[in-house]
């Protein structure tokens, strides 16, 4: 079968060739004011819920947790300026010298207090599963913290460092939650704009460098480029990979992109056809990677045939980097033993960001060539979020980073066990994976701990509680008088957000 061409697509970089278009929001900003482009208005900001990468930046300029990470990937201290084990099972932190933005001070009290609203029964946080395994929260002073589990969790500063777990003033009003980040929302207009003014309280001397940052929502990638081309933006995220070359070649720009987010898909699990491993596996198989590189990502990407762990990894599988190959007739064999061929299926994506949507028409595109009838469901991005946590769908086309570079990083998209979230199979129960998964989470040596995932990834090939399709390349790009933003490497480049606190415009 030829290469999949998809007839909308053309090869030239059509951002480039844009004329020079605005829109509401795009105003001239203050002096020392950066304008963000970002790619999409938030859903929710809240601090404990998921909603994407595009709320996921606009929390780490607002909040801040225990723990984040440096500008080369290594965990660093935050709230907390130091940690260490007690035990197997308990971790104590100690705070440093910090504020909120409302001025108060950010104490123990805050931490436990913080935790207790993640782990509450009727908490719809996205660490509330991780966080009920926690026994007591001790705090024998206001800068001492010890979390006590009820199992070992060597991961626990990892989790702390999570732009879904920040520390929340204790008295906040729940509509208005007080974080400790170096950005203080001041206004927004719905759909469109969100103001920021520097947090004078911030605990780190001489940051944030700028005056504010006012961040305008670009759903269309192409305007977000020309935008930035025709100066109404200082920054932009989700660089279109049809525009990073021209980007590139402008001597007044400059392009941050790293490999390490990428593509994959997850299924309803709770219904046929998907409830058969035979089905997910049969569209493993079917799908041809280089394929979707071309199409989607203009070759910045490679095939992703395993489980997302990168091979710089010390938990990366050799074995396994074939595992869902090209093999169409093995597809066609699995998706008919299944019953998946007997009658139509909808793909949920969006039509809201580029590679979603021609990636998903690549994989529909593919399974139609072993007479797989797939029809496609493109809304906004905040619908098909609200759609996939209700689980409204056959299956459906995700991307998104692991949650750090340790392997236990990608147990969100996983672990069956975890309450529904439109980044994981629905309904699906993996609970083989979901032991194992805590067992490398209670495991400290690193060569048990190694044992434990290999054997993870092993069941995980044959289950398909999610199905790998690329690696892409996540792009920054700016100004050249924008200096201190950093892509961060690999896992981490959607907490390159961590990064405003350092910029400033020349």
């Amino acid at each position: 079968m030829p290469p999949v061409t998809l007839s909308r697509r053309s090869m030239l970089a059509g951002a480039a060739a844009l004329p020079f278009l605005r829109i509401p929001g795009a105003r001239a900003a203050a002096p020392g004011v950066l304008t963000f482009g970002l790619s999409s208005f938030p859903p929710s900001i809240q601090p404990w819920a998921n909603s994407g990468t595009a709320a996921a930046t606009m929390k780490l300029l607002m909040y801040r947790g225990l723990t984040s990470y440096a500008d080369d990937g290594s965990l660093r201290g935050e709230l907390a300026e130091s940690w260490a084990r007690d035990g197997d099972k308990a971790w104590v932190f100690k705070m440093r010298d910090a504020k909120f933005q409302n001025g108060e001070k950010v104490t123990s009290a805050d931490v436990r207090w913080t935790i207790e609203q993640v782990a509450d029964a009727k908490s719809t946080a996205f660490f509330r599963n991780e966080m009920q395994k926690v026994e007591a929260v001790e705090t024998p002073d206001d800068r001492t913290v010890r979390i006590v589990t009820k199992v070992p969790v060597v991961t626990l500063p990892n989790m702390m460092a999570s732009y879904h777990l920040p520390i929340i003033y204790r008295s906040s009003d729940r509509r208005e939650p007080v974080g400790a980040g170096p950005f203080i929302l001041k206004g927004q207009e719905r759909g469109t704009s969100l103001d920021f003014e520097a947090n004078p309280n911030f605990y780190k001397p001489g940051l944030p460098r700028l005056k504010g940052i006012r961040v305008v929502a670009y759903q269309d990638e192409n305007l977000r480029v020309s935008a930035l081309q025709s100066g109404d933006l200082d920054l932009i995220e989700y660089v279109p990979w049809q525009a990073m070359d021209a980007i590139t070649a402008n001597p007044a720009l400059s392009l941050d992109a790293v490999d390490g987010a990428f593509m994959f898909l997850v299924f309803n699990g709770a219904k046929a056809p998907f409830n058969d491993p035979r089905a997910r596996k049969g569209v493993a198989h079917a799908i041809r990677r280089e394929d979707v590189v071309k199409a989607a990502f203009f070759g910045r990407g490679s095939g992703l045939f395993q489980l997302p762990i990168a091979e710089s990894s010390a938990y990366y599988n050799p074995e396994y980097k074939n595992a869902w190959k090209y093999d169409p007739d093995l597809a066609k064999k699995l998706l008919t033993e299944s019953g998946a061929l007997n009658s139509p299926v909808t793909m949920l994506s969006t039509a809201q960001y580029g590679m979603h949507k021609d990636t998903a028409e690549v994989v529909q595109s593919q399974l139609a060539a072993i007479g797989m009838k797939v029809q496609l469901n493109l809304p906004d991005w905040a619908t098909r979020v609200a759609i996939g946590n209700r689980g409204q769908y056959d299956f459906a086309m995700m991307g998104t980073a692991a949650d750090s570079n340790d392997p236990d990083g990608i147990a969100n998209f996983i672990d069956g066990s975890l309450s529904p979230s439109y980044v994981r199979s629905y309904g699906l129960k993996t609970e083989r994976i979901t032991e194992l998964l805590a067992a490398g989470r209670a495991e400290f040596d690193e060569a048990k701990r190694r044992a434990i995932y290999k054997e993870m990834e092993g069941i995980a090939i044959e289950e398909a509680p999610i199905v790998g399709l690329t690696w892409r390349s996540q792009g920054y790009a700016m100004k050249k008088g924008v200096t201190g933003f950093k892509n961060l490497p690999g896992a981490l480049t959607f907490y390159s957000g961590l990064t405003f606190e350092t910029t400033s415009l020349a």
